[in-house]
């Protein structure tokens, strides 16, 4: 997964678009729960907009994940290798 740089230039990546999938969520729907635009969530999940902590914080609340599992500053194992990490 590529990474983009935030606005100060940090690497930022997010498995956002996966979550919200797997969980049958809009990008509209988690929009309305965490009080942001839908266009948003868009352009988290294409990376080009950083989220703040506290907006980070409502999107893992909402997916009921812990916010490591949706953001994180080093690129997210593929889950093949997460499911099979955890087979050995």
């Amino acid at each position: 997964m590529m990474a983009r740089k935030s606005d100060d230039g940090s690497q930022f990546f997010t498995r956002l678009p996966v979550l919200r999938a797997e969980r049958g969520v809009s990008r509209r729907e988690l929009a309305d729960a965490v009080g942001v635009h839908y266009q948003t969530i868009g352009y988290l999940e294409r990376r080009e907009y950083s989220p703040s902590l506290v907006l980070a914080l409502k999107i893992a609340e909402t997916l009921d994940v812990p916010v490591d599992a949706v953001f994180a500053l080093a690129p997210f194992d593929s889950m093949a290798d997460q499911i099979y990490k955890e087979k050995r």
